[in-house]
This record gives C-alpha cells, structure tokens and sequence, in this order.
C-alpha cells in the first residue's frame, strides 16, 4: 500500500537545519522531485537557535523533517502510496541539501498482508 522511508541524518549543515525557508523550500522540491501532489504544509521554528518541524501533507500520505541544529541531526519520515511517488527520489533532494555526513535509512513496505512474522492476535 505505500513506502516508507525513515532516515536519520548526522552530521547535517547546522545553518540549515536552522532555516525554516530553506527547509521548506527542500522539502516542496523533494516532493516535487518524487512526483508527489502537495495539499498543505505546515512549518515551526523553535526559539533560541531550535529547530525546525516541517511536514508537507501530499495527496499520497505525507514528508516531513525534524531537526536538531545543536546536535547537527535532523529526523526525515517519507510515506508515500501508489506507485508512481518514488520516497527515494525526494530523499536525494533532502540529503543533497542538508548535507549529512552519517545516515542511517530504512525502507519499510506498508500495508503486505502476506507478513511471514509472528502476528499476535487482539483479544476482543
């Protein structure tokens, strides 16, 4: 039913992880890039040299990025449905612009029915 990229970003640009515009201007040109429609978009700049909160809501589930400038460290969660948004495509733009120089990414498929885990059943 969808993709799902979380990415944990080290090491990234601290002047960007800062700037709210620079930000959201990564994050619409993310979406752009992977063929997402934008619906709304939402962005917070925390005080005293905080972060920055940003999530785009998109016709196919939702992007969004939550930095830490202190610790040069910013959060990326890209969910993405169908088949035509590629979550990878808007990563490329999210890394390219903030700069990491560690990352860890995990794909995650959502919604397979055939899950070869143990499911544990909810008691009614």
């Amino acid at each position: 039913m969808g993709r799902h990229l979380i990415a944990e970003l080290y090491g990234c640009d601290v002047s960007i992880l800062g700037d709210l515009e620079a930000l959201r201007t990564t994050l619409l040109e993310a979406a752009k890039a992977s063929g997402a429609k934008v619906l709304g978009e939402f962005f917070k700049k925390f005080p005293r040299g905080g972060g920055v909160t940003g999530i785009l809501a998109i016709a196919e589930s939702h992007l969004s990025i939550h930095t830490w400038p202190e610790y040069g460290y910013a959060a990326v969660d890209l969910f993405t449905c169908g088949d035509y948004v590629d979550p990878w495509k808007a990563y490329e733009v999210i890394y390219k612009n903030i700069k990491p120089t560690r990352i860890y990414v995990k794909e995650l498929k959502r919604g397979i029915v055939e899950v070869e885990e143990v499911w544990q059943k909810v008691e009614e």
